[in-house]
């Protein structure tokens, strides 16, 4: 798959799309991007229809998603949204629990263009997000 230049994005005016089922997982998500500046986070609780929600959206230009969800798991909406011509560049990145050098290679292979392992870092959360958003890769479980 061909790299895609990208613009970086600044914190403020970037659009998130927080797929995750944990309550308590997207609270310190969204708190940790508003401290950081992001003013526009949605929240989807699984992967089912995500690429309908985020038709709904002026724009979208980071995915932090879950692999575990219920109904469909991150891969499965992964695939979805890559077959979307809206959103099939989008920046797509795996968070998970299942944080492993293994997972971290099955995510780069089906596509994900970033890895983060759960439980999440406060300290280092923002940079990895500045560097997402900046188009750098974030690989990282530990």
């Amino acid at each position: 798959m061909p790299e895609i230049t990208r613009t970086p994005i600044e914190p403020a005016e970037a659009q998130v799309l927080v797929v995750e089922d944990n309550v308590p997982n997207f609270v310190l998500i969204a708190r940790m991007l508003a401290f950081m500046g992001v003013q526009r986070c949605e929240w989807k609780t699984s992967g089912w229809q995500v690429v309908q929600f985020a038709d709904t959206l002026p724009r979208i230009d980071l995915i932090l998603m879950d692999i575990r969800l219920p109904y469909e798991d991150g891969y499965q909406a992964l695939q979805k949204v890559r077959a979307s011509p809206r959103l099939k560049n989008t920046l797509v990145v795996a968070v998970t629990a299942e944080a492993s050098d293994e997972q971290m290679t099955k995510a780069k292979n089906a596509g994900f263009d970033g890895f983060l392992g759960k439980p999440l870092d406060p300290d280092r959360f923002p940079e990895q997000i500045k560097r997402i958003l900046s188009g750098q890769p974030v690989w990282e479980w530990k």
